[in-house]
């Protein structure tokens, strides 16, 4: 009897296009959480939906199947429980109303954009540059592209636009020209690395400027609400508090990632000659590459607002516009065709994904999941007795730890950072008010680093192959600790001598 369960079990391993025991583990973590009674002051609905929402987490980092099976596993599974609507059609509606965000757009028009690089050859060209200048050693390439995107930076709004549309291109050329490529096995050599340096250089500089990521004006609106508009976070005072912290961080990054997760070519001695050689045979730059440098040129002036800073608000074009824009000036002058976009699996593989796990964190926000979480945060914290600072300690920590649950970097400040900081107000004597407001301002993109679905770049930089699943949690993870560390130090011996406490 036993030996007839094993070979049927081998049998279902076998035939099944899934992995059956993280299946079945997957499927277990549903229903035990189906099972536990709804908290107080959930609905049944809802709390459902919190299940639905573990489970997919815990079916993906178990790879039961690949990631974007398991976010159409989700669309199916809220349109047929219906735990968002009464009706099937409103289901359906609310599982699908993610797909039209201009942000899931911007990740997918981006990646698209950046086949043009491999095509026309000009990211070769880029990533052979870099290694002419920085080539040495592999720890030296992740520091010219920590410097590429923070000069970027302060004038690239959308963090997304700028890691995934500008760096990782460049990032993913440099890898190709040591033959680290996914597709054949070799990311390991240089591109893990370098991919990892990509997303923690964009993550570090969004915290530096206002003008970095887009929910950063958010944040500062939500900072006066909470000080009754006596602490204003001007884009001087931001970047000015921000400078010596950011700096740190951004300085110990590229060495930290290369301990955390080294690259097989560390020391590349031959490489600068190479370079040479190689830029040499290509010669000067061909027409395609002129217009691929054309509409990069033109993408990073439109996203960094530079015609409404010169003609005015009305000249503001959203990130996603610009895309589309940068996109369709690639095909028409045929630098590429409809084709590419079509071939192009990765940038429609993160459509399905990431639009399916931004439709929960925007459902769990709709429900009162969110809301609920944050009261029941600050009535734990008010009646545990715990001194100010150890509150101001756990409201950082759970903020940015909550952003497990989240899959937008707005979403999540829209949801709860005003919440966190009236609670912190509230506990933490006036003096100190201030610091806990530049920590949390921090936490909001400090938290950026831990999933792969944490901020528009992420599911751009994951979606190339080079890290996977758990490398990306484990990196992620361990830099939010040693960045909310300096921030907690260097941060505030800094804010102390800029007389801000």
């Amino acid at each position: 009897m036993l030996e007839r369960i094993k070979a049927m079990f081998r049998y279902f391993n076998d035939a099944v296009p899934f992995r059956l025991v993280p299946a079945l583990i997957a499927t277990a973590v549903l229903f035990i959480l189906l099972a536990i009674p709804c908290p107080e002051g959930l609905t049944p609905k809802a709390w459902a939906l919190v299940a639905i929402f573990l489970t997919t987490i815990v079916a993906i980092i178990l790879k039961v199947m690949p990631i974007g099976v398991m976010a159409m596993m989700a669309i199916v599974i809220v349109s047929v429980s219906q735990v968002t609507s009464t009706s099937s059609k409103g289901a359906i509606a609310d599982a699908l109303g993610s797909f039209s965000s201009p942000l899931i757009w911007l990740i997918v028009v981006a990646i698209m954009i950046s086949r043009g690089l491999k095509k026309t050859g000009l990211g070769n060209r880029i990533g052979l540059m870099f290694i002419s200048l920085l080539g040495k050693r592999s720890v030296g390439i992740g520091y010219g592209l920590a410097i590429c995107d923070l000069v970027l930076a302060p004038f690239t709004p959308s963090n997304t636009a700028r890691g995934g549309g500008i760096v990782h291109p460049i990032m993913k050329s440099i890898a190709n020209a040591f033959d680290s490529d996914p597709a054949k096995g070799t990311q390991g050599k240089i591109g893990t690395y370098l991919a990892l340096v990509n997303i923690h250089a964009n993550t570090i500089s969004s915290g530096m400027f206002i003008t970095a990521t887009a929910p950063n004006p958010l944040v500062v609106d939500f900072v006066a609400k909470a000080t009754n508009q006596s602490f204003h976070l001007s884009w001087t005072t931001w970047a000015l508090c921000m400078l010596l912290p950011g700096l740190a961080c951004m300085a110990l990054m590229p060495l930290l990632v290369s301990w955390l997760s080294p690259p097989e070519l560390k020391v590349t001695p031959d490489a600068v000659t190479y370079a040479r050689k190689e830029l040499k045979t290509m010669g000067g730059l061909s027409g395609s590459e002129k217009v691929m440098l054309g509409t990069f040129f033109l993408l990073l002036v439109l996203w960094a607002n530079i015609p409404a800073m010169i003609f005015g608000p009305a000249f503001t074009l959203d990130p996603t516009v610009v895309a589309f824009v940068g996109l369709f000036a690639l095909i028409i002058t045929g630098t590429i065709n409809w084709d590419d976009v079509l071939s192009e699996k990765s940038a429609w593989d993160t459509l399905i994904w990431f639009g399916a796990l931004v439709m929960m964190a925007e459902q769990l926000n709709k429900t009162g999941v969110i809301s609920w979480f944050s009261e029941n945060m600050k009535n734990a914290i008010a009646h545990s007795g715990m001194s100010w600072q150890a509150a101001a300690a756990v409201l950082v920590l759970l903020f940015v730890y909550s952003h497990y649950m989240f899959a937008s970097t707005t979403a999540h400040i829209s949801a709860m950072l005003l919440a966190f900081l009236m609670v912190g107000t509230q506990l933490i004597p006036s003096e100190y008010v201030i610091p806990f407001m530049l920590m949390m301002t921090a936490g909001s993109t400090i938290m950026m680093t831990l999933t792969h679905y944490a901020t528009g770049t992420s599911p751009v930089i994951f979606g190339s192959g080079y890290v996977t699943l758990g490398n990306w949690w484990k990196v992620g993870f361990i830099m939010s600790v040693i960045e909310l560390i300096i921030y907690a130090t260097v941060g505030m011996v800094w804010w102390k001598v800029l007389g801000f406490w």
